[in-house]
């Protein structure tokens, strides 16, 4: 069987990124650049007040102090959106609002709040700092200077940065739509009581609100029966309306497992099947007609996890961010953790890590098993247990996947 590393970079290896269009400013939140975009104009685009106070030349209250104050004439006065009228003559000064352009000849504004001040004159106790509470055309983002490089994620901070630079549309890559289908003749939905024998589908809600958080869009489908001929109708309808297919349930070898059949009758490429991992050891990936198609296993931890670690860097690429992987940390383990006897599988257990005085810790959520849907609740990690080891004694290291932080922090 194919490692966790191997695996996960094959899946990556058949992933293109989407075709990019353009999109309005305000729908670009959570997608990422599909180029590198660059100021056209300089932020701030004039030299401005940072202040509401006084705009004058410093060498004019130098001297100023406490004993001895320097009175300076108010020639006008200007708000933001208004334009000087002229030069700033030397030994004078004008009343100035904050983000008012500076006048021609001054070079820094004394606060209102540090003055005395009369309807026609102002009144420094403190010598002024050249160039203080001004700021420079430019000072922020240059003319031509890098705004958002190609593959970033645009956050609030880069949509404001891009509202300031005119970028009224922006070039990105679009949400991918992402058809999830459950299948199992036990299911029903979550609004529903079960009769005998019968659950709750809980991996359609789970996973689609995945995707959603990854910012892909989901696009269900019904929940399909052990029928054969129902999964082939299925599979097909969906792969016709999404960009990444994922299945849950159906992938193992039970006499009911209908998936694997039906994708390889409808002639796709098989990547992998089953990796040296738990839980999700029976995860196949394929490829048909350039869709990747990931088949899942139907315990509710196992599908979330394979979604969170393989299925999200995926739809990141295909989105075009440039970072693909969560932040990885290690931990001290709180208790002791072991596995039954050498399997050579990588474990991926649920924890919760906190930051104390001594470094990142981490602790288990409660019973490990894959049908323990509740492990992820409190859970804002992932420990990777390597193959190799068989037992961790608490306070032992552990590498976690930091499955609450996103990819470029």
């Amino acid at each position: 069987m194919l490692t966790f590393l191997e695996a996960r970079q094959l899946v990556l290896e058949h992933i293109t990124p989407l075709t990019p269009g353009t999109v309005a400013l305000d729908q670009a939140l959570g997608l990422a650049a599909a180029e590198d975009l660059r100021a056209a104009e300089p932020v701030p685009p004039f030299t401005n007040s940072a202040m509401d106070g006084y705009a004058l030349r410093a060498s004019d209250g130098r001297d100023a102090s406490d004993t001895i104050p320097v009175r300076l004439p108010v020639t006008g006065g200007l708000s933001a959106g208004n334009i000087p009228k002229g030069a700033l003559q030397p030994g004078t000064a004008v009343r100035i609002m904050t983000g008012a352009p500076m006048p021609e000849g001054a070079d820094s504004v004394v606060p209102i709040e540090h003055t005395l001040n009369g309807a026609d004159w102002v009144e420094l106790r403190k010598s002024p700092k050249l160039g203080a509470n001004v700021r420079r055309a430019g000072e922020d983002i240059s003319l031509g200077g890098l705004v958002v490089g190609h593959g970033t994620t645009l956050r609030p901070g880069e949509i404001a940065v891009l509202a300031a630079t005119g970028f009224a549309q922006v070039p990105v890559f679009h949400r991918a739509k992402v058809a999830i289908l459950t299948t199992g003749n036990e299911l029903i939905d979550c609004g529903m009581t079960p009769g005998p024998g019968q659950i709750r589908d809980a991996n359609i809600h789970a996973l689609a609100a995945q995707i959603r958080a990854f910012g892909g869009i989901p696009v269900f489908f019904p929940r399909v029966p052990d029928d054969r001929e129902r999964v082939d109708t299925v599979l097909a309808e969906a792969l016709a309306s999404c960009d990444l297919l994922l299945t849950t349930g159906g992938v193992s070898v039970g006499d009911y497992d209908f998936v694997k059949p039906a994708l390889e009758a409808a002639g796709a490429e098989l990547v992998f099947w089953r990796v040296a991992q738990k839980p999700g050891g029976p995860l196949g990936f394929w490829m048909l007609n350039g869709t990747p198609v990931f088949g899942i296993p139907g315990n509710p931890v196992a599908a979330m996890l394979m979604v969170e670690e393989y299925v999200r860097p995926a739809l990141r690429k295909m989105m075009g961010h440039r970072f693909l992987h969560r932040p990885t940390r290690r931990a001290t383990l709180d208790q002791p953790w072991s596995k039954s006897g050498p399997d050579g599988r990588v474990h991926f257990l649920r924890v919760v890590a906190r930051e104390t005085a001594s470094g990142l810790r981490a602790a288990l959520t409660g019973p490990q098993g894959s049908g323990i849907l509740s492990s992820m609740l409190c859970a804002n990690a992932l420990a990777v247990i390597q193959e190799t080891d068989l037992a961790l004694a608490a306070g032992e290291s552990v590498l976690l996947h930091l499955t609450e932080l996103a990819e470029d922090h």
